[in-house]
């Protein structure tokens, strides 16, 4: 059995209860799935081991939703538009195709759920019907899936106008993959790759190799190590920070790039418009033994110029996360990635009017949409003639050398860093550029 092994049906329902609300709850209001998560888990009281079990429902549902919709499709009345039932009917299937749980447990939870929801409580035969039929044909379902039936048609054809359709194709393929956990690490990053039983990045990440609970990990009550994506991890070591320079991090919060600022003896001002994401933050650092200025106000009402540097790590679709965060899939939509760039140029602007003359801005987006990162940073420098482009050198991204552009900038794509396990293997998708500004 997996980290989530399943306990007697009855105890299961709990898991259940809140995988179904927490999925239909992020469809219905597009917003991200650890925020419900968040939301809904209190008043559920669940213990550790079953909140684990509902994330990890949650998430392989998001992460294969485009499978098991075409699965449910085949196998339900064409005009069955019941949203909860088809949710319900989601969890069921993500079970029985995706993780290890017995087929029974899959079929009667699904079933007793619906029986205690009073539109729902008629149901129970044709859940069990539909539930159990996809449990029969299981290898039929999962047999060569589309590589691109899990990616929604609008992003399918943006990669594949932007990157081409290999490429685009090998995105879609490492999407079903879980990420990785990678570590950035204080000190010597060999030394905890070892301890730690995992394996250290050609980048300077650790990667660990079996899943554990963060928090029982040998250093992390310590302070010596902070869980951060090796592509993450990256941005922050372009701005090339340096002991005692003066540098921001706009868009600061959760903290893992003002931690790589801070831990290189910088004087940092973290910035972050949300006051609960800031105090998070600085709880962070406080187990790292950092501290670091906050400032709890929109980025663009900032005035303590200038700064010796700035790492704008702007807001951002989030697709190159969609590994780690697959709801990201299905909750974001090209209206919303319109929103995001008119802000990103924003930042950008306020970010060249805090720099001093030959200081370093890095702009980064966990993003594969051009528009958030190739286009924006070409459209920065048109607009800014006291700015140029500082390519970035493969000595600085070893192993990454695929990810740099023509022009220097960074690419990198969710199976970059393959592994012959996609588990240990890819990052998320980051685009990140530096500028040097030249002139006043």
């Amino acid at each position: 059995m997996s980290a989530v092994e399943q306990p007697d049906t009855q105890a299961g329902l709990g898991p259940r209860r809140l995988a179904w609300e927490a999925v239909s709850e992020t469809l219905k209001r597009r917003v991200p799935l650890d925020d419900v998560l968040d939301e809904l888990s209190p008043a559920a009281g669940l213990s550790v081991r079953d909140e684990a079990l509902a994330r990890a429902i949650a998430i392989v549902t998001f992460r294969r939703l485009g499978t098991i919709g075409n699965a449910l499709r085949e196998r339900l009345d064409k005009g069955q538009r019941d949203e909860r039932l088809l949710h319900l009917l989601a969890i069921g299937a993500a079970q029985i195709l995706f993780l290890d749980i017995p087929d029974h447990a899959a079929v009667d939870t699904a079933v007793q759920l619906a029986q205690g929801d009073y539109k729902l409580k008629f149901a129970g035969g044709l859940i069990n019907a539909v539930l159990r039929r996809v449990a029969r044909e299981r290898e039929a379902i999962l047999k060569s899936p589309a590589a691109f039936l899990d990616t929604p048609d609008w992003l399918e054809d943006r990669w594949v106008a932007h990157y081409g359709e290999d490429v685009a194709r090998q995105i879609a393929e490492a999407h079903r993959a879980p990420a990785s956990v990678d570590l950035s690490v204080k000190g010597d990053a060999a030394l905890w790759a070892e301890r730690l039983g995992g394996v250290l990045l050609p980048t300077g990440s650790v990667r660990l190799v079996e899943r554990v609970p963060i928090r029982e990990l040998p250093g992390y009550a310590e302070g010596e190590w902070w869980v951060q994506d090796a592509a993450a991890a990256l941005p922050a070591r372009l701005l090339k920070p340096q002991p005692g320079q003066r540098l921001a991090d706009l868009c600061a919060a959760p903290g893992g790039k003002t931690a790589q600022l801070a831990a290189a003896g910088a004087e940092v001002v973290a910035v972050d418009r949300s006051a609960k994401r800031l105090v998070r933050l600085t709880e962070n650092l406080a187990r790292l033994g950092l501290s670091v200025e906050t400032r709890a106000i929109a980025a663009e009402k900032l005035e303590d110029a200038p700064f010796d540097g700035i790492l704008l790590d702007a807001p951002c679709s989030a697709t190159g996360t969609i590994r780690r965060h697959p709801d990201v899939t299905w909750t974001k939509g090209e209206d919303d990635l319109r929103k995001l760039v008119a802000l990103q140029s924003r930042l950008l602007d306020k970010a060249a009017s805090l720099l001093k003359v030959g200081g370093l801005l890095v702009y980064c987006t966990c993003s594969l949409e051009a528009d958030e990162g190739e286009q924006q940073a070409d459209a920065f420098l048109v607009r800014h003639p006291d700015f140029t482009r500082e390519p970035i050198a493969e000595s600085e991204v070893p192993g990454l050398s695929e990810a740099l552009t023509p022009k220097g900038d960074l690419r990198t794509l969710p199976f970059h860093l393959a592994a012959s396990e996609p588990v240990r293997g890819g990052v998320d998708g980051f685009f990140a550029a530096r500028f040097v500004r030249t002139g006043s």
